[in-house]
C-alpha cells in the first residue's frame, strides 16, 4: 500500500450561495486506500465531494490531486484526470439501456480499444449487468442501478473514486457485495477511494482510514479500528 497522497486539502471552504459548510477541511487520502468519511446529515460529507470534484466551486483553500492544484479545473478535465465522482441517488439514465449508460462513461476516452476493454471488464465485475445489458435502466432494481452507476464510472478507468452513499435504500445482502467490490477494486488495481456512507459499520470494514465530520469540520481522523472501539466518539457523532 502506498503512502504516497493521492489527495490533498488544506483549508477547503464552500458552500452555497453565502452559506458557508465547508469550515477548513484539511484532508489526505493515499493512494491504494478507501478513505470512509462519516458523519451525521448534515455534516458537509456531500459538499465535500462535490466541492472535490468540480459541482461547487470552493471559496478558500486548496485541492491537490496527484500532485496537481485543481484550482478551478472544469469537471470534464477533472474525469480525464481520473477523478470520477458517483453521487448519492445513482444517478442513472433511465431512458437508456445499461451497455448505452455504461458507454457514457467512456466518451471522453480516445483509446478506443481500451474503452471496449473497460466494457467488458465491467461486464465481468458484474454479471447482472451483463445479463440485462440490452434493459433499459427504469427496469432495474436499486442493486442494479448501483452497479451501473458504479460500473460507468468504473469505465472512466478512475484513479480517485468519489463514492456517495453506495448503500443508500439496499439490502444488507447488496451492501456487502458492493464493499467486497471496493476492497477487491483497492487490492488488485490499487484504486483510492473517498467513501461517503451513512452506513458505519460497512463502511469501516473496508476502510483503511476514517474520517469523522461535524458541521462542516473533520473532528478525527484515525483507523478503522479506533474508531469502532471509541465508544464517547461513536455515540457522539456516530450514533451507535
Amino acid at each position: 500500500m502506498s503512502a504516497e497522497p493521492m489527495l490533498q486539502t488544506s483549508g477547503l471552504i464552500a458552500g452555497y450561495g453565502n452559506a458557508p459548510v465547508l469550515r477548513g477541511i484539511d484532508l489526505t487520502v493515499p493512494a491504494g486506500t478507501i478513505t470512509a468519511v462519516l458523519g451525521a446529515n448534515g455534516a458537509g460529507k456531500t459538499t465535500l465531494l462535490r466541492a472535490l470534484s468540480g459541482l461547487i466551486r470552493p471559496t478558500g483553500g486548496r485541492i491537490v490531486f496527484d500532485g496537481v492544484e485543481l484550482g478551478g479545473t472544469p469537471v470534464e478535465h477533472l474525469v480525464r484526470r481520473g477523478l470520477v465522482h458517483v453521487p448519492q441517488g445513482r444517478g442513472v439514465v433511465e431512458e437508456l439501456t445499461v451497455e448505452e449508460n455504461l458507454r457514457l462513461g467512456g466518451l471522453w476516452r480516445r483509446d478506443r480499444t481500451d474503452a471496449r476493454r473497460a466494457l467488458a471488464e465491467v461486464y465481468d465485475l458484474f454479471e447482472p449487468l451483463a445479463r440485462r445489458r440490452r434493459h433499459a435502466g427504469h427496469q432495474l432494481s436499486g442493486g442494479e442501478r448501483q452497479q451501473l452507476a458504479l460500473g460507468r464510472a468504473l469505465v472512466a478507468r478512475p484513479r480517485l473514486l468519489l463514492l456517495d452513499e453506495p448503500s443508500l435504500g439496499l439490502a444488507p445482502r447488496v451492501t456487502a457485495e458492493i464493499m467486497a467490490l471496493l476492497r477487491q477494486l483497492r487490492d488488485d488495481t490499487g484504486l483510492t477511494v473517498l467513501l461517503v456512507e451513512q452506513n458505519v459499520r460497512s463502511a469501516l470494514s473496508v476502510a483503511d482510514e476514517g474520517v469523522v465530520m461535524a458541521l462542516g469540520r473533520i473532528v478525527v481522523a484515525t483507523g478503522p479500528a479506533e474508531l469502532r472501539d471509541d465508544e464517547q466518539l461513536r455515540h457522539a457523532y456516530l450514533g451507535f
